[in-house]
């Protein structure tokens, strides 16, 4: 295939682009963070102070909470499982407050308030 063109996969008026049409790129610096399983991240602030920098990072790796100790990394949060509409009543009511709520609603059913 002789002859292919040397601006192929570019677009018209498209140049390199550069400082000069992006701007001045501001100056920043890096925090490193760990995490319970020992990852290392490195994420950029910029210098000017118009973020402030967070006590915790999560980790890209793995998700964990990362902190700025590297000795006393944050611990993952537990996730609870889910839980059901009865595990939840279950926790509110015990078994003798269920069945008079029961026996109101039956009642009510039934006519014989």
């Amino acid at each position: 295939m002789a002859g292919g063109s040397a601006i192929r996969g570019s677009r018209v008026g498209a140049g390199p682009m550069g400082e000069a049409e992006r701007g001045e790129s501001i100056a920043r610096f890096r925090v490193s963070y760990w995490c319970a399983n020992g990852h290392e991240t490195k994420p950029s602030f910029a210098e000017d102070g118009t973020v402030e920098v967070p006590a915790e990072w999560d980790c890209p790796r793995c998700g964990f909470p990362a902190g700025q100790d590297k000795n006393k990394p944050p611990m993952p949060m537990k996730n609870e499982p889910y839980k059901t509409h009865l595990a939840y009543v279950k926790e509110r009511r015990t078994e003798a407050e269920a069945n008079k709520v029961l026996d109101i609603a039956l009642k009510k059913l039934r006519g014989d308030d």
